[in-house]
């Protein structure tokens, strides 16, 4: 029989890494990272549970495996309280990431060889919309849309006459980096005047428009709109799609599974629902709060000297802040300074950049969702720009301005806008077998 005796110092160090995790993300640091969020306790709470070793191939009610008549009833409650969010009745959860999702859609919308126009790297299209990505891997055709540096965004008169001379498949707005809404209405008028459909990836601001600071991309004519339910929208990592065209609902649903998923992770569903629910009580009051969190930072950045980008159209509307930090030594070296005193974000690509900057790029991206959910507001916004300036303006050594962040962060630790504990009363895996 197999004993652990003699494995005690992996042990000690598989325990011990993630303990020390747990304590500089949670405790420690500034999550400022636009693609990640924490959920409540609830949640978290609905997450352990014997879900996560089952399976559950198909939809409800129709799945290639018994033992799935819990998983059934919450995959459809789910989907009715995202619905309502979002005003759809033909929500699609299986999808295990935003990624995955846009995956799902794009192979019944083109097939190998097709042309799909994508909103350029610089008005934030994910790696996923590209050749470099999932539309890559699918042998779709990429045509990127123009791009006006004046408004940050897609041009919408020359996109237009793109569409009509190329006659794409589909098109894909929403993504990864952008601060300002999409052109979600002249996009769609124009591919569908040539029998094509629109995608809107809303993995990032998926929570804004559930909590309306966001128009929802569905009315102004998305076909679909694919997520994640893990950034702005603070759930656990997942993916979804939302539809207006209910053959492309259909036809997608054959295609998630068996194509793409095959087991779809069942403990985030109720974790999800959760989620949704908070969203339905407080996400008003969340989303706006992000947004102004997202434009308060930005301001504090440029008053202490940082090149913020947009300045000309108010910064940001999003939960988004990019700043040129060139003068500061680039995106790699800022990035690492700053993770070395407790304040994490990403170096990321700017709209001069060429892809081949992509390891060391002009800009860093900053996403204010997560600290914003600890319950920090505007004045917490003016110190971390203090912190960051510290670090990269004045050049102060990063394990000085490391202690400083810890102490600002012990009185952000208790996740706000959540559902109260005690109320949900939800019994857990852990508290089955203790």
């Amino acid at each position: 029989m197999a004993s652990s005796q003699g494995y005690g110092d992996i042990l000690a160090k598989i325990a011990s890494l993630t303990s020390a995790h747990n304590e500089w993300r949670l405790r420690l640091s500034l999550n400022l990272i636009a693609s990640e969020n924490v959920m409540s306790r609830v949640a978290l709470k609905a997450y352990i549970s014997d879900f996560m070793y089952r399976y559950a191939e198909g939809k409800p009610f129709k799945r290639y495996y018994q033992g799935t008549k819990f998983i059934d009833e919450l995959e459809v409650l789910t989907a009715k309280l995202i619905g309502e969010l979002l005003g759809s009745d033909m929500i699609e959860l299986r999808p295990v990431s935003g990624t995955i999702a846009n995956a799902s859609v794009f192979r019944v919308l083109a097939e190998p060889g097709d042309k799909a126009v994508i909103a350029p790297v610089q008005a934030g299209a994910h790696v996923s919309h590209t050749k470099f990505g999932t539309l890559g891997a699918l042998a779709i055709e990429q045509v990127a849309l123009p791009y006006d540096s004046e408004s940050m965004n897609v041009d919408v008169d020359k996109a237009v006459k793109l569409i009509e001379e190329v006659k794409p498949k589909f098109a894909v707005l929403g993504g990864s980096v952008y601060l300002f809404p999409h052109p979600v209405k002249e996009i769609a008028d124009a591919v569908h005047s040539v029998g094509g459909k629109l995608v809107y990836d809303a993995a990032h601001v998926l929570g804004l428009i559930t909590g309306g600071s966001w128009r929802n991309p569905l009315p102004l004519g998305a076909d679909a709109m694919t997520g994640s339910t893990h950034k702005t929208f603070p759930g656990p990592q997942g993916g979804l799609i939302a539809f207006t065209d209910k053959a492309l609902y259909k036809a997608v649903g054959k295609t998630v599974f068996p194509w793409w998923v095959s087991n779809h992770h069942l403990h985030r569903i109720p974790a999800t629902a959760i989620t949704a629910l908070e969203m339905k009580l407080y996400g008003r009051d969340y989303a706006s709060q992000i947004v102004s969190n997202a434009k308060r930072l930005a301001e504090a950045l440029a008053s202490e000297g940082f090149n913020v980008i947009g300045e000309h159209l108010g910064y940001t509307k999003s939960h988004q802040v990019v700043v040129d930090v060139r003068k500061q030594g680039g995106g790699a070296k800022c990035a690492k300074l700053l993770e070395d005193a407790n304040i994490v974000v990403n170096k990321n690509l700017l709209p001069w950049d060429p892809p081949e900057a992509v390891k060391d790029p002009s800009g860093i991206r900053i996403g204010v969702q997560e600290v914003t959910r600890l319950g920090m507001g505007l004045g917490e916004m003016e110190e971390i720009a203090r912190l960051m300036a510290a670090v990269l303006i004045e050049r102060r050594e990063p394990s000085e301005i490391a202690r400083r962040v810890s102490e600002f962060r012990k009185d952000f630790v208790e996740v706000k806008y959540s559902l109260d504990e005690k109320e949900a009363k939800i019994s857990t895996i852990l508290d089955l077998i203790e």
